[in-house]
């Protein structure tokens, strides 16, 4: 798969009409429609960014995606489970968000809203997936990116179901404020995440990892602990607190369908 990140200028000499004779040349056009990774692409899309044919791209597409190099899904095509795999992004999560996808293209369709799945990265959460159509852009976040754990909602549901001993440890070096709304006090935190376990798994946050951005998410977990997070955005001052029980139903589906032998254990207060 490095062969296909490499400079378009490496690609060989087009012929007349402006088409590159090599199907390897066009499948590293598509792959390259994809730099950065930022979510979901449309057919004309890549069509437009790739320099190619409709019929080629829709042709090479779907090639890729029976290989599993790209993946297509209503929302459009995005890196697939081989790309995230050579690349080093997946670390094992096809199945995860295989499982999630379709939840998270509903949430975003039912809502307006733009729908995320993240794991947890060190103090950081990693997206694993953003699905929004064209709100997506006003959403600065991108697959692949990442965000501090302790600012984001997605982090928050996640850090909620972890022992404290292990929250002491991600930030035992302090908390960095992202906005001027991030939760920058350890104590504060605390008493944050006993009331997203209060809430039986729901996280908020408003304005706390970007301004005018409000966020509410709920953890994919097993009986052990968390493994991911999903979550809706909004603007500050929507009422996040309406669509909370579709993204805690959306996340307890996920989880029951990855540890369907696994029941949650229940809340543990600190």
């Amino acid at each position: 798969m490095s062969a296909l990140a490499q400079a378009p200028a490496a690609l060989p000499v087009q012929e007349a009409g402006g088409t590159p004779p090599s199907m390897v040349a066009r499948m590293t056009l598509i792959m390259e429609a994809f730099q950065p990774r930022n979510g979901k692409l449309l057919l004309d899309e890549i069509a437009a960014r790739a320099h190619l044919p409709r019929s080629t791209t829709h042709r090479i597409l779907e090639q890729l995606t029976q290989m599993g190099w790209l993946e297509h899904t209503p929302e459009g095509y995005g890196m697939g489970w081989r790309s995230l795999r050579y690349t080093g992004l997946d670390n094992g999560h096809s199945q995860l968000r295989a499982e999630a996808a379709p939840l998270l293209h509903s949430l975003s369709v039912r809502t307006g809203m733009v729908a995320h799945l993240a794991v947890m990265d060190g103090a950081g959460v990693h997206y694993l997936d953003k699905i929004g159509g064209p709100s997506a852009v006003a959403v600065p976040s991108r697959v692949g990116g990442s965000a501090p754990a302790h600012a984001t909602a997605l982090g928050k549901a996640m850090l909620a179901w972890m022992n404290p001993e292990r929250v002491d440890e991600l930030f035992r070096e302090g908390l960095a404020p992202a906005t001027p709304r991030t939760i920058a006090d350890q104590a504060a935190l605390y008493a944050d995440l006993n009331r997203v376990r209060q809430r039986g798994g729901i996280a908020y946050e408003t304005e706390e990892s970007f301004p005018g951005i409000a966020c509410v998410a709920a953890a994919v977990r097993n009986r052990r602990e968390p493994v991911a997070s999903i979550s809706l955005v909004g603007r500050a001052g929507d009422p996040m607190e309406r669509v909370a029980p579709m993204v805690l139903h959306v996340a307890r589906q996920v989880s029951a369908a990855l540890y369907p032998n696994e029941p949650l254990r229940q809340p543990v207060r600190v």
